[in-house]
Parts: structure tokens; sequence; C-alpha cells
């Protein structure tokens, strides 16, 4: 008995000191350390209670741009009989009384002005062109400097308290925004500059992201990063841009933050964020894993995937997201309504529209009318419904990295050479946003929803639970916490999918000798690998981005590069070696880890983005990158099917779990469009009207067409109407019922 305490008691010594080291080790990662210790990674509040508060319904609130029809009681009746349930204020003016009168839920625009976070400057481009090229400037608009410093936050202060001030009484607004097209410079434009002049900031903030012996601060534009993409991986360093476009990025996430908790503390009971916000991106502050901890409230233009990674990352799917409308003649009404039925679906709270060419003088034009069903609808009846509603995922995540987002960025911009500083549109050519978006709609035409994970969560709390399979897409650039984290995650039995690229670089932007994740993968890559080794191996990418930059398909852009295929996809890594594999350029790699498995596919998803836009996909053609998801117990639970027997074109169902029912809708997923200045109408939304079979796993109790009302009762399928240009809902009793 003594002898076996005596080994009880020298395990519990043993086990002691193992966790001790181990969280020793821990504490000697620097950019672990980083992660948990910045303040870009500190929310402010996000209690689900506060963030739904009177956001109990979906609101459309017309910009009032040109709304001839005036804010009297023709402007209110206009309102009421159109279904038109919301409003705005801007710059802490009214019209209160009018809102209030009509009972408009209303948004204030500007809170923080016009000109501070979002600058001024007369024809953009010519305005800010002379800053592309200089590293040294100080942030700046048609005023002169306007850094982002002590003296900006306390002006930003007393505008935010005196408009807040004069709003904080009426029970009808919902929001406040700070200002519209926020950024650290213009849009996503590509300035390099400085935010402010204060490089002793810089200087010590660097010291904390590599944890001391810091390299010493540079200044430099994306010329510097050009004329390195000739050399081998291991020679290739990023890090002297790219370390200080992440200090961008933390300021302005910053001084969000503060500016948000200052209209907090002015009222409490109102949630604050921004209007406008661009895609993912190297420029301007777009890094949503620090961006969404910063806001409590945004108007987000649906570009790279921004819709989906903000609704991943807010809390409980409490943060009220809307996104723009913009009326198309030449698409019609459909469009309309689709895009009101489309974000409805996946968790928007709302649309602000921008009120042009709507009225004949003060006479609404024909199609207010016929959109007007629409929102007396989503308004009236849907949106109580499902107002603070938890979307419900397939056990699939997304990894987002913004270290690779920037890192794609600049072996995207190569064929450019000096006229990068003329390349728009990165959400709709870059890589990491392409490749994203394939998968996303792979899944999503396979029956499987997803979330995103952002690199500081994972980082610091691995992988979550609720997962079982982890997505990485063109992850070039993983820190070693996180691919310990990636890891640990398969040991315990989660399958990781990595398709090219993965983890070459570090989060800084420097070449690695070997992948952070070659030993999970059972891969290996040297740092003497170069642009030859890659696609057609003349450049670092799938496509010439330059010469194909004006593409009106993805078959265009990617006819601009001859890349070995396999299965209708690129092989990314042509001379790729693989743990017991003779021949380079191997492709879906599976390897065994613990409990999980790994899989490098080395193969490109961009091109399912060429045949979904040509109407060619189904299960033989996603296949190749699929078979690895569903080889893990994921299975789609909702099948839809049309009267031919096939799942409707573009069809994609979201699911909803609120007050033990879930809700289900099937929408078209159709390509979205839009720019810098306003994004999320869908190209072209078919509008046949068909009846459809939604079925189920097993059967399911009291199911009703929220649409019609009727109720379904109980049963595994359920015939419904479904308009393509709006979409089908139906709830059940319970949670989601799987095999």
């Amino acid at each position: 008995m003594t002898s076996q305490l005596a080994i009880l008691a020298l395990t519990v010594i043993l086990l002691t000191t193992l966790s001790a080291n181990a969280s020793a080790q821990e504490k000697e990662d620097a950019y672990l350390a980083y992660l948990k210790n910045a303040p870009e990674f500190k929310a402010v509040s996000h209690d689900p209670s506060f963030l739904v508060g009177r956001w109990d319904t979906w609101v459309y609130m017309p910009w009032r741009y040109q709304w001839t029809i005036g804010t009297g009681d023709a402007g209110g009746k206009f309102c009421k009989e159109y279904g038109f349930n919301g409003g705005f204020s801007d710059h802490g003016e009214g019209p209160l009384e009018w809102l209030e009168r009509w009972h408009l839920k209303f948004y204030n625009d500007h809170t923080a002005a016009k000109g501070y976070l979002h600058l001024n400057g007369a024809k953009q481009e010519e305005y800010f062109a002379k800053y592309f090229r200089d590293p040294r400037a100080v942030r700046s608009g048609n005023d002169g400097p306007v850094p982002i410093d002590e003296a900006l936050y306390k002006k930003l202060d007393g505008i935010i308290t005196e408009r807040v001030n004069k709003l904080k009484s009426s029970p009808y607004r919902i929001a406040y925004a700070l200002d519209d097209e926020t950024s650290y410079g213009a849009f996503v434009l590509p300035i390099p500059w400085r935010v402010n002049d204060d490089d002793k900031a810089y200087e010590k903030w660097l010291d904390g992201y590599y944890g001391g012996n810091a390299p010493k601060a540079q200044y430099v534009t994306p010329d510097f990063t050009q004329a390195q993409l000739n050399k081998p991986l291991g020679e290739i360093d990023f890090s002297p841009l790219l370390d200080r476009l992440t200090y961008n990025d933390s300021v302005w996430a910053n001084f969000l933050g503060r500016l948000v908790k200052r209209a907090n503390e002015v009222d409490p009971a109102t949630p604050c964020g921004i209007v406008g916000a661009q895609a993912p991106s190297i420029w301007g502050g777009y890094d949503y894993a620090k961006l969404s901890k910063k806001l409590q409230f945004i108007e987000a233009y649906d570009l790279g995937s921004s819709q989906a990674i903000i609704r991943s990352f807010s809390p409980g799917n409490a943060m009220p997201v809307v996104t723009t409308h913009f009326h198309s003649e030449k698409a019609g009404t459909k469009a309309d309504k689709w895009q009101a039925w489309y974000y409805f679906a996946h968790g928007n709270r709302g649309i602000i529209g921008w009120v042009q060419g709507w009225f004949d003088g003060d006479k609404p034009r024909p199609w207010l009318k016929e959109f007007s069903p629409t929102l007396k609808e989503l308004g009236g009846i849907q949106g109580p419904k499902v107002a603070g509603a938890k979307w419900i995922h397939d056990g699939v995540a997304i990894y987002y990295s913004h270290p690779s987002i920037q890192v794609s960025y600049l072996l995207d911009i190569e064929p450019h050479g000096k006229t990068w500083v003329n390349r728009r549109g990165d959400y709709s050519r870059g890589t990491s946003h392409t490749v994203r978006k394939a998968w996303e709609y792979m899944l999503a035409d396979s029956g499987i929803q997803y979330n995103f994970v952002a690199y500081d969560d994972v980082a610091v709390n691995g992988v979550p639970t609720e997962y079982k399979v982890l997505i990485l897409p063109a992850c070039y650039a993983l820190s070693d916490i996180e691919a310990k984290r990636i890891r640990e995650f398969a040991e315990r039995g989660g399958t990781v999918i990595a398709d090219f690229g993965c983890g070459l670089f570090d989060p800084h932007g420097k070449g690695r000798a070997k992948g952070a994740l070659d030993e999970l993968f059972g891969v290996r890559h040297t740092g003497a690998i170069t642009k030859k080794d890659f696609f057609g191996g003349e450049i670092w990418t799938e496509a010439d981005q330059d010469k194909a930059y004006d593409f009106k398909d993805y078959g265009q852009l990617l006819d601009t590069v001859k890349c070995k295929m396999q299965d209708g996809y690129a092989v990314a890594e042509t001379t790729l070696s693989a743990d017991g594999e003779k021949k380079a350029g191997v492709t879906g790699v599976v390897r065994k880890v613990g409990k999980g498995q790994a899989i490098y596919l080395n193969l490109s998803p961009l091109r399912y983005l060429q045949y979904r836009g040509e109407g060619y996909v189904d299960d033989a053609r996603r296949a190749s990158f699929m078979k690895h998801v569903f080889g893990r117990g994921i299975k789609p639970w909702v099948k839809v099917t049309g009267p031919d027997g096939k799942r409707p074109r573009n069809a994609e169902a979201t699911y909803w779990s609120k007050n033990g029912r879930t809700w289900v809708f099937v929408i078209q997923n159709v390509p979205i469009t839009g720019d810098e200045e306003g994004g999320g109408q869908g190209t072209g939304p078919a509008a046949a009207k068909i009846k459809i079979d939604i079925e189920f796993a097993k059967a399911v109790k009291g199911a009703v067409d929220e649409r019609t009302g009727v109720k379904l009762g109980d049963g595994r399928k359920f015939t419904v109407g479904y308009d393509a240009s709006e979409a089908s809902f139906v709830s059940f009793e319970g949670a989601p019922v799987r095999e």
C-alpha cells in the first residue's frame, strides 16, 4: 500500500512537471504571447441580449439620397404602405419626430463625422495615388494629415458624445455607425503609409510582436517584395512590409474599439459599429479577426466572403449585420427580392437601401409596389421569428488566416510588375479570396454548412471540438503555434484538409525551410523551391492576373497559365514529394494522425468557380475535394430535390435554431456582384416557381411551411413551393435530425 502511494505521488509530481514544462514552452512562443495579450484581440461588449436588443425583426432602412417624397405625411404613409419599417438619421440630426411618428427603427450614420474615419479625397484615385509608393507618408486627406492618434481620439470623442446624446432618448434607435466606408487608407487602395508619425510606438509594438529581439523597423512598399519573387522560398522575406501593415491593422482596430466603447458609455443600450465594410484585405484595416472583436454593428459589402466571415465571428450570431441594396432596372425586381431573402436566410438583420431613382417627382416607381410584399413579409412576419436565432453548421470549419491573405496578395501581384499600384478588385481575382470562395460553393452545393474559424482563436484555444473537419484554403502563412493546434485537432480525431502551399511562410511573411505542417501531412518542402515548382512554372500563382485583368469569366482568367491538370483541377506544386512516394508532384496525400487524418490535396479548387459559372457542377465534379470531407462522418441531413428528382441549380439550404425549433431555408446561391463602393447583388438569379421536396435524414415533428402557415405535420419528406427568386422556409420541433 505504501509503495502504491509512493508511485502515485511520483506520478502526480511527474505529470505536474510535464504540465509546467508544456506551459513554459507555450510561454516561450512569442506569437502565442502576442495573440493572448495584444489589445487588438480584446473584444468590446458582445453580450447577445445587448446586441439583439431592439433588433427584434428584419429592418429595411432607406438612405434618403433622393428621397423626393419628403419626411412629412406623404413620406410616412409611403413607408407604411410599401413595407419600409426603418430609416436613418445622419450626423446626429433627425428627423427624429418623423421617424418616431411612423415607428421607423433607425441607425445613425456619421456618428464620428465625415473625413476622419473615411478620408476625403476629391477624385479618390488621383488624390491618393501620390501615396502608393511613399511608405513614410502619414495618413492624409484633402485637408492634410489625419493621423490616428490621441488628438484625433479626443476630437471624435467630443463629436460622438454630442451626437449620441441627441439620439439616445429615442426608442427607435437601433445602432450607431461611426462612419461609412471606413479605412485607415481609402477603401482598400494600396496605400502603405504610416497611420501616424509615432515611429517609437511602432517599434514598441514590433518588439511585443516578436517577443523581444525584434528586427529593425523598416518602411517599404510592395516594390520591395516584388524584387524577391525570383528567389527561392527560404530567402523570401516579406516581413518589413507585412509587419507594418499588420501594425496598421492593429492601430486601426484598437482605435475603432475605443470609439465604440465611448458610444457605449454615452448610450449603454445601443450597439455601435461601421457601415460600408470592405472585403478582407492586406490594405485598409480589414483583418476581420481583429475588426470583428471591436464592432457591435456592421454593414458589409459581400465581397471576399466578408458576410460569412462576420457571421462566423459573431458570438451567438447576435451582432446585427446588414448589407446594401441598389435597385437595378436591368436586373429587375426579382433581383431585389432575391437579395432580401438570401441575406435574411444567411442571418442578416436588415438592409440599407440606396435611394436613387425610386421616385418620379414624388411618385413611387412601379417596382417599389412589386417589392413591397417581400418587405412586409420579412419585416412584419418572418423577421420576428428568427431574431436572435443561432446558425447551425455541419461540423466543418474553414480557416481564416489573415497573414495568408497578405502573402497571397504579394504573390498575386507578381505579373503586374511596377503597375501593382493599379491593381483593384482583389476580392474577385486574388488567390486567397477565390480559393476560399470555391470551397464555400463546393460545401454549399454538397448540402454542407460551415463556419470560419480565426487564426488567433485557434492559436490560443485550439480548434473548437464542435468541428470534425478543418479546411485550410491557400493557407500560405502559419505560425508554429497554429501548426501545433492543428496537429492536436487531428490527433484527437479531426480531419485536416489543405489544398496547396500550406504553411510555407511564417505569419510575418518569411519563407520557411520546410512547411509548418509538413510532418502532419507527410509531405516535404524545402527552402530551395521556387516559382518554377508551382502551377505553370513562370509565376507563383495559377493565373496571370495582369494578363486577364478585365476577365469576364473565370475561364478567361484561368486560360492565362498552362497548368498540369488532374480531375479537372490544376496541380499546384509540381515537384511536391511525400513520404513513401518516389514520384514528384504527388496529389491527394492521406495520412493517419492519432485518431484523425490529414489530407494534402496539392490541387487548387479555383476552377470550380469556372465550372459553376458554366453550369457544369455535380457530385462527380466536386469529388476530388469533397470525398475527404464526407469521409469522416459528415453528411447532408437536408436533401432538396425538384420535379426532375435533382437538386435545383445553385440551391442551398441554411438552418438556424431558436426556442426549441429548427428553421430551414432553401435559397438560390448565385455569385455576388459589387465593388468597393457597394456590393450584395446576385448575378442573374433565376425566377422559376416550382415545387420542391425537402427531405430530412430522419422523421421530424410539427413541421410548418412558414411562408404559407400550412402545418405539414410529422414526417421525413415535405413538398413545398419554391420561388427561386425568393426562398422556401420550413421549421420543425427540436434539433436537427442527423443519421
